[in-house]
C-alpha cells in the first residue's frame, strides 16, 4: 500500500500550471505539430517526384 500512499503525495506535490500557461504549451504543440507535418509532407513530395522522374526516365 506503500505504493498508493506515494503516489498520492507526488501528485500533492507536484505544481500543476494555471490556465495561462496551459494555453501557452497547448499552442506550442500546435506550433510543432504544424512544423513537422509541414515538413513531412515536403519531404515525401521531393521524394514521390525524385522516384516518379526516374520511373519515367527509363
Amino acid at each position: 500500500m506503500k505504493f498508493i500512499s506515494d503516489t498520492i503525495q507526488i501528485l500533492a506535490d507536484t505544481t500543476w500550471p494555471d490556465s495561462k500557461q496551459r494555453w501557452a504549451d497547448f499552442l506550442s504543440v500546435i506550433e510543432y505539430t504544424a512544423f513537422f507535418v509541414a515538413v513531412i509532407y515536403l519531404f515525401d513530395l521531393a521524394i514521390s517526384r525524385g522516384v516518379l522522374s526516374l520511373i519515367n526516365f527509363f
